[in-house]
């Protein structure tokens, strides 16, 4: 039988649903996460106490790897936050913000596909632990998705300013 969900791992499951769903939303109506959004402000507000109540959970009793990948993705947001207010990133601004944003909902699945796998179904769960294979497989098709992805939005910014460029300025 999968190890059973402690109350605050219940509550943080309920909590990080909500950035995968916001995050879907935005990856599928706007073809990023855009923070001015609601779905973005969604994701962000949900994605931030999904990561703080992660802090709470912990099946080795200390510090493990799940907290320094909620460390990274706080690290991340804050940068791609920051890197649309300054100037001096120029052209790469909605880059960094945009691409920056992607690479937070990609750690956001990481643990979720290794938890996921390792309880469910909950009679036979599919993997023991994160060196299980179906989990690296899984993790690897993620990363596959996560790329191909990140190069379409990268594409898709880089032909808006090529569009903006060419468009006839008003005097």
């Amino acid at each position: 039988m999968a190890n059973p969900l402690s109350t605050l791992g219940i509550i943080h499951t309920v909590i990080s649903l909500a950035p995968v769903v916001a995050g879907l939303y935005g990856f599928a109506r706007y073809g990023a996460i855009v923070p001015g959004t609601r779905s973005g402000k969604l994701y962000l507000a949900a994605i931030i106490l999904a990561v703080l109540t992660s802090a709470g959970l912990s099946s080795t009793g200390g510090f493990n790897a799940g907290h320094a990948l909620g460390i990274v993705t706080l690290l991340v947001i804050g940068g791609s936050l920051a890197a649309q207010r300054l100037e001096f990133f120029g052209r790469l601004r909605p880059y960094l913000a945009t691409l920056g944003l992607s690479f937070s909902y990609f750690l956001l699945i990481v643990p979720a596909i290794a938890e996921t796998l390792k309880r469910l179904p909950a009679s036979q769960p599919l993997a023991s632990g994160p060196e299980s294979p179906i989990v690296q497989t899984t993790l690897l098709a993620w990363l596959v998705i996560f790329l191909a992805g990140l190069s379409v939005q990268a594409y898709l910014i880089h032909r808006r300013a090529v569009v903006g460029a060419r468009a006839p300025r008003s005097r």
